[in-house]
């Protein structure tokens, strides 16, 4: 039975936030372009295509990983990137440690392109969120053969801020949802350049709003963290306490750490878990 809950108050208001992102944005671009993996992948398969999409009238890159043992009639993480960074930024030692230990249980992953700074969201130059759901997610499936019932979605930063909002928008579609130092504002005064188009666009996907509301993201387990000194800290534990008291079933860890590649990369084993738990009791 949900509880009615209003939007929680006295978030830090941390002006820094905007300045910190924009001023940062090639330090952000190097901690989260990678080349491509070439590392050990533990019998992990990765595959890397091109999507002609309509929607948004260009081609781009998507990155697969299909875990030991094939991805057919597995479950599919959706995973997103962050801001200036691309499908591979996310293809690590230690992702491929947690898909070996899961074994049979590993999901296959689907790393899909957000672009520079869509934010993974309808907007002036492209519906990028219906882009995710309409073309890379179908995609996905075709090229892995998962079970198009069991989804989950994540990301990290601009990718974390992108699957709350596409869970809020198409709440029962997945099987859980995390947000990884989701890039989270209280207004649209406090975001950077390109992250949305004007305040109308802000406010249509409002993420830290729409927490209030019962049911808002789904019925199914959220995910959210962030390191220690990561300027997303207060937006996310706020985020968490509004999810709660509107009955949601949330989860909130923090870290030693900041906002990077180094702190993510770390983490992976445990969001792994988290996602392959969910996946193996959704529509139980």
């Amino acid at each position: 039975m949900h509880r009615e809950g209003s939007r929680a108050k006295g978030l830090l208001r941390f002006a820094l936030v905007a300045a910190l992102v924009v001023a940062g944005a090639a330090i952000a671009a190097a901690l989260l372009a990678e080349d491509e993996f070439s590392g050990d992948s533990r019998g992990a398969q990765i595959e890397r295509f091109e999507l002609a999409s309509k929607l948004l009238d260009q081609p781009l890159s998507q990155t697969i990983v299909r875990p030991a043992g094939g991805s057919e009639g597995r479950p599919l993480l959706v995973f997103l990137h962050g801001r200036g960074g691309e499908p591979d930024s996310s293809l690590s030692d230690e992702l491929f440690v947690a898909l070996r230990d899961l074994g049979d249980r590993a999901p296959a992953i689907a790393f899909v392109n957000g672009g520079d700074h869509s934010y993974y969201h309808d907007r002036d130059d492209g519906p990028w969120g219906r882009y995710v759901i309409e073309e890379a997610l179908p995609a996905a499936l075709r090229h892995t053969g998962a079970d198009p019932r069991r989804i989950a979605i994540g990301g990290v930063s601009m990718g974390g801020f992108g699957a709350l909002d596409l869970a809020r928008e198409h709440p029962d579609r997945f099987c859980a949802v995390g947000g990884h130092s989701p890039a989270l504002w209280q207004t649209a005064g406090e975001t950077p350049d390109g992250a949305f188009d004007d305040a109308d666009d802000f406010a249509s996907h409002d993420v830290m709003a729409a927490a209030a509301t019962p049911d808002a993201l789904g019925s199914e387990p959220i995910w959210l963290d962030g390191g220690d000194d990561d300027p997303f800290r207060s937006s996310t534990d706020t985020t968490a306490a509004t999810l709660r008291a509107s009955g949601h079933d949330v989860r909130v860890r923090h870290w030693p750490g900041g906002h990077g590649s180094d702190y993510w990369n770390a983490r992976m084993p445990v969001y792994l878990h988290f996602y392959t738990n969910a996946l193996a009791r959704c529509g139980r």
